[in-house]
């Protein structure tokens, strides 16, 4: 899932991308409302995480330009401005959550989640492929019930072949789900891996490769 950081705070904006990488999400990066503008005009993103105040104008009259141009994605406004009134704003301008600093990493990491599913098809807590179980709600995969320690990366990589069960995900589709726009998209990153996924989750082999195209999950790879 892909989030994009509005922030011009630089020790609160490295450690609050390093926190959401850390609990698997791809993140980008924006001081200014209309560098937030333009990535959001190019890129495709779950969920948007902004403060108020930036350089350049107050992100609540951004998120009310959005919206009425149509977009949807979900924003969470990361803000020191804690009032009632300012909260009731946030939510009338169109911000679908909002938490107050200070705030602990943990609660924002689980409410950008719970935003990113908001925006998603309804899925079921638990997906499987074969005798692979992933449990989304508890973040835990397990085959033939033994529990896989697998990485964020490995985790957000599975998750979205295992959403498109049968289908085919390319790198590039898959880049632009897990990896943030600090990858080289020329890099090998989603062969690693993949490789590793393959390596942890053991035979029969469930990952299948597509020469040209991309990778596949499905019962019998």
């Amino acid at each position: 899932m892909r989030v994009l950081l509005m922030e011009d705070d630089r020790e609160l904006v490295l450690a609050v991308a390093e926190g959401l990488r850390a609990a698997g999400f791809a993140v980008d990066l924006a001081e200014r409302l209309d560098e937030a503008d333009l990535k959001v005009s190019v890129n495709t993103y779950d969920c948007v995480v902004a403060d108020r105040s930036l350089p350049d104008g107050d992100a609540l009259d951004q998120l009310e330009k959005w919206r009425r141009a149509g977009l949807a994605v979900p924003v969470l406004m990361l803000t020191a401005l804690g009032t009632v009134e300012d909260r009731v704003s946030g939510f009338e301008h169109g911000a679908d959550d909002y938490l107050v600093k200070p705030f602990a990493m943990a609660e924002l990491a689980a409410r950008v989640r719970a935003l990113c599913r908001r925006a998603q098809p309804p899925t079921l807590p638990e997906l499987t492929v074969g005798d692979l179980c992933m449990d989304l709600p508890r973040r835990r995969v397990r085959r033939a019930g033994v529990l896989l320690t697998l990485t964020a990366k490995e985790f957000a990589v599975l998750e979205a072949l295992m959403l498109r069960a049968g289908q085919v995900l390319t790198r590039s589709e898959l880049i632009e789900s897990c990896w943030d726009e600090l990858n080289d998209p020329m890099s090998n990153v989603v062969d690693v891996v993949i490789a590793q996924l393959r390596r942890k989750i053991g035979e029969p082999d469930l990952i299948s490769t597509v020469r040209g195209a991309g990778y596949s999950v499905h019962e019998s790879a």
